[in-house]
């Protein structure tokens, strides 16, 4: 038996020094300088030691790394910017697809289309589009992954307005589970098309994205505080205010700790409040009417100015380094009661260290035009994405921030609609992963089978 182990290994090992030297880019192993850099992920409560690391540059690698762990039966994970709260973008003692290399963008400004390589973040993208006087619809952070964010939907500042960033995905190119690469679009392969938008990773590795822009360069934008002990008033006010108004004007509403630091005032810092934080990407000349309303509700902080698109996208990235612990939970909402919010008060008082945060996220306006079964996002009904994040530079307060979180979500959970953002999800369960994509989730299983028979690809919200 001993000596079966000892040949199998031997075969495996001369199988990677072959794998190696047939990739363009790098394949780390435990002993390899930079491995531990590689295998670091956004979440730093997430450590988790893979067998092999494959740094691909193109397509023959990705094609090369997916038969390699398939021939091989490792177990595979697909890494692009390693934000996945889970930890999803890595694995223990298998192989990973690291598409982190692959930074290559190409706007076509006549078309308002630009084509994004997997490994890409939304700074990379933003920093060029913008050049163009273009933007995606994405995020709130800049640092996050393209692909792990479009595959799970995508919703932040432009989704009143433009939808989706599955909504402007016109296109993908994939490796399956086999090692074939294809396109997926209205035009081929549409089934795996309608998958992917929502889907998550689990029909095959995404080598690019084509994306329609849209016209996004300058917007009024920033946050506004008020006190803790309005915090009831503001969240009744906005749950009335933010979906009666023209898609333009967004703004998702945060219980948060004040950071220490400008543009903050001194006696505000670290004080518990309530947040709005706007984007508005309607005309100049009609900022002062559009904004009104919310300074009548007189907050006590305001910095809302007009800022170039990437400057917003990139508002918190230093707030939200990578490597701090993180725990959160989602859940989509359909309606902010009374009941509710006295709940949301009641946790939201409690926060339990500077960087932990409740964002309510508004998903209506364009998102809402796209039915629920046009693509594998289901909840296209809902009208907020809700998150409880338990955040902390200090492994310390890993539990702290992690119990906070869970009694929060638990709260709230009976007031909400039952399923959660895909990309708001840490490794919950198949019951979760289930009522996420509800009644898509049947057609998302016959297209798993379809595409990826054996779950290669189950290292994500996995439909099995």
């Amino acid at each position: 038996m001993v000596n079966s182990i000892a040949r199998e290994e031997t075969v495996l090992e001369e199988a990677v020094e072959a794998f190696k030297a047939s990739l363009r880019g790098e394949l780390l192993g435990p002993a390899d300088a930079g491995y531990d850099n590689a295998r670091k992920v956004y979440n730093g409560m997430i450590d988790k030691h893979p067998r092999l690391i494959a740094r691909c540059v193109n397509v023959a690698d990705i094609i090369a790394s997916v038969n390699f762990a398939r021939e091989h039966n490792l177990l595979l994970a697909v890494r692009g910017g390693g934000h996945n709260g889970a930890g999803l973008g890595i694995c223990d003692g298998g192989l990973v697809i690291d598409l982190s290399p692959m930074r290559g963008i190409r706007v076509d400004p006549v078309a308002r289309t630009v084509r994004v390589e997997g490994g890409c973040t939304w700074g990379d993208v933003d920093s060029t589009t913008h050049a163009f006087g273009l933007a995606v619809p994405s995020g709130i952070i800049s640092s996050t992954g393209v692909a792990g964010l479009t595959l799970g939907g995508g919703h932040g500042y432009l989704t009143r307005k433009y939808g989706l960033t599955i909504d402007n995905l016109l296109e993908a190119d994939l490796v399956l589970a086999d090692g074939r690469f294809v396109t997926a679009s209205a035009q081929e392969n549409e089934d795996l098309f309608w998958a992917i938008r929502g889907g998550g990773g689990n029909f095959g590795v995404v080598t690019s994205f084509l994306f329609k822009a849209h016209p996004v360069n300058t917007v009024y934008a920033g946050p506004t505080l008020w006190h803790l002990d309005r915090a009831a008033e503001v969240m009744q006010w906005y749950r009335e205010f933010i979906i009666n108004q023209p898609e333009d004007m967004y703004g998702f509403l945060a219980l948060l700790k004040v950071p220490p630091g400008p543009p903050f005032p001194e006696e505000l810092h670290t004080k518990t409040m309530c947040g709005i934080i706007w984007c508005y990407t309607g005309a100049p000349e009609e900022v002062e009417e559009a904004f009104r309303p919310i300074r009548d509700l007189a907050p006590a902080f305001e910095h809302i100015g007009s800022i170039p698109y990437p400057a917003l996208q990139s508002m918190f990235d230093g707030l939200m380094p990578s490597g701090l612990q993180w725990y959160w939970k989602g859940d989509f909402v359909n309606e902010l009661s009374d009941e509710a919010i006295a709940l949301h008060l009641k946790h939201g008082s409690q926060i339990p260290t500077l960087l932990s945060t409740m964002h309510l996220y508004p998903i209506d306006g364009a998102a809402h035009r796209v039915g629920k079964n046009d693509t594998a996002f289901s909840y296209r009904d809902a009208k907020w994405s809700a998150i409880v994040a338990g955040i902390d530079p200090d492994p310390a307060n890993a539990d702290k921030i992690t119990a906070w979180a869970k009694e929060y979500w638990n709260a709230l959970h009976p007031y909400s609609c039952g399923g959660a953002y895909v990309n708001f999800m840490m490794e919950e369960g198949q019951e979760r992963v289930q009522a996420t994509y509800r009644d898509n989730y049947e057609r998302l299983l016959a297209i798993k089978k379809k595409y990826d028979p054996t779950n290669l690809f189950r290292v994500n919200q996995n439909i099995k």
